[in-house]
Parts: C-alpha cells; structure tokens; sequence
C-alpha cells in the first residue's frame, strides 16, 4: 500500500488538475476532495477524515470561481466556497489521531490595495477595500483561526497562475489571435502572476523547509504592466499589432460576458519577499521566460 499521501481540495480545476498529475508523478496516493463525480464529496465528513487521516499534506484550492458578475447570489457563493470549505477541513483536522504535517490554503493577491506607486510584500503591503479584498481576509481569518500543534499552517496569497493547459492563457491567446492584444484601459495596471511548474515547486519548498509558516506572497518576482504583459503575448505568438481596449469598451464586454473588469483593471503589484528569503529559486521569473514556455517550446 502506497504511504505517500496527499489531499487535495478543491482539486479539479486548472491547478488542481496540474498538482494532481505532478504528485501522482511522484508516487503519491492523491485524494480529491470536489463536488465532481469521482471525488469525495464535501458532505461526507467521514471520508474526508479518512483521506486526511495519515496524509503527509492538504492543499486546499476550493471556491468558486470569481469569473462572473458580482451579483448578490454570485458574491455569496464567493465568499461561502471559501470560508466554509476552510472551516470544515480545520473541524476535521482536529479530530485527526495522525493529521498532515502541513495544511496549505489558497489566498489571493488580490488581498492588497489596487497599486501603482509601489509594490506589495508581506511586510510592507497594504490591504485593500471592497468585496474582493473583504473575501480574502475573511477567508485568511477562518484559516488563522485554527490553532493546530501537529499541523503547520501557509496560506499562498496566489497572483494570476499561468499554463499551457488552460487558465487565463486561453482567454489572452484569443484576444492576441483575434487582433484585440493591445493593452487594456491605460496598461498601466500591474499583473503579478506565477507560472504553474514554480507554483507547484513553491509548495515543495513549503513542504520541505519544516519552519516556514504563515502567509506568503506566491508571485514571480518580476510583475509587469499590462501594456508590456500585451506587448509580450504578441512577441511570444509573432503577432505584429494588437487593437487596445479602452476601459468603456471593456465594461461593456465584460457585462456581455458575464464577468467583471476587475479582473483585467485592478493592479496587482506583489512581490514575494518571504519565498524570496527563504532562498526559493523562481525557473520562470520574467513573463518572457515564462512565455517562451507557454507558447513556443514543446
């Protein structure tokens, strides 16, 4: 019987489906917790005791997704798909006899102040306002809450994860495709964003360095302006000319889409300090390193 064994909630989106394969990889037995067939589902208690139970890790990525409008019914499930979740694993955690050595929980980014005058870190960053920001630090409070003596606790301030596979590439490919990569807005919003292989070798770091807990930062080290991030996608995919998008044009697109601008204007300027410290070792850590990867080498 294989003693090797992760959890992972939450774990059939784009990341999860990518940490899955790379720990399966590794020998591991991966149990997923999701509301998808084939899992185990988040209302049988028991069965997520017994996969958590003598596991060496839960990673816990589960929520809705906030590509969509914010309405009322919409910001509910938001803000419910993360802070439950997280208050059912940590009510399970304690009733294990053996639990995981380590607990990480996503968090987002976005948990700082729109910024364009200077970058965000762990110690220096300033938490912003409004839903978005509200989410993230009650989603953060419910995590820290929990007092665990056998489980270190790190919660990943996640930027924009980029991959081959899926993710926001798709979407930024077809606007680069179809002649709309130019920036969007004034460009000067900054994108933080991490590539999915230094993703999963950040939780290998965590994982290995026994004193690391907290929040982290988990970002490349090098964020860009939405201008260059545009300019970028189109060197990477040999496309000479992107139309931009002014802010007007994008609200609209965003109401037809049933999305949000927030995603595209507010900027994210994160700069992973702690990771950075700890001596972690980026293998992406410009866009064009990551670029190349993601559209251009095989």
């Amino acid at each position: 019987m294989n003693s090797k064994k992760i959890v992972l909630a939450g774990g059939t989106g784009f990341v999860g489906k990518n940490l899955k394969n790379k720990f399966i990889e590794l020998g591991y037995d991966v149990r997923i917790i999701s509301r998808q067939n084939n899992s185990i589902p988040w209302t049988d208690s028991d069965s997520i005791l017994e996969a958590i139970e003598n596991s060496e890790m839960l990673i816990n990525l589960a929520g809705k997704s906030v590509d969509c409008r914010y309405n009322k019914k919409n910001k509910e499930e938001i803000l419910k798909s993360r802070t439950e979740t997280t208050q059912l694993l940590g009510e399970i955690l304690l009733k294990c006899k053996n639990p995981p050595e380590l607990w990480i929980n996503s968090s987002t980014a976005t948990i700082y102040r729109h910024a364009q005058d200077r970058p965000m870190t762990e110690s220096t960053g300033e938490i912003g306002s409004g839903f978005s920001v509200g989410v993230a630090t009650q989603w953060e409070k419910v995590f820290f809450d929990f007092k665990l003596s056998k489980t270190r606790q790190v919660a990943l301030r996640m930027a924009i994860v980029l991959g081959k596979d899926g993710g926001v590439m798709i979407p930024f490919k077809n606007l680069v495709r179809f002649g709309l990569g130019g920036k969007q807005g004034s460009g000067n919003q900054m994108f933080s964003w991490i590539h999915i292989e230094d993703l999963f070798g950040i939780i290998q770091f965590v994982q290995a360095n026994k004193k690391m807990e907290g929040a982290y930062n988990c970002s490349a080290p090098n964020p860009v302006s939405n201008e260059i991030l545009m300019r970028s996608l189109r060197q990477a995919m040999n496309i000479k000319f992107g139309l931009p998008s002014p802010k007007f044009l994008l609200e609209i697109g965003a109401f037809v889409i049933r999305t949000e601008t927030e995603l595209i204007l507010k900027s994210r300027w994160v700069i992973p300090e702690r990771l950075m410290k700890a001596g972690f070792q980026f293998r992406f850590s410009t866009i064009e390193e990551a670029l190349r990867n993601i559209l251009i080498e095989k």
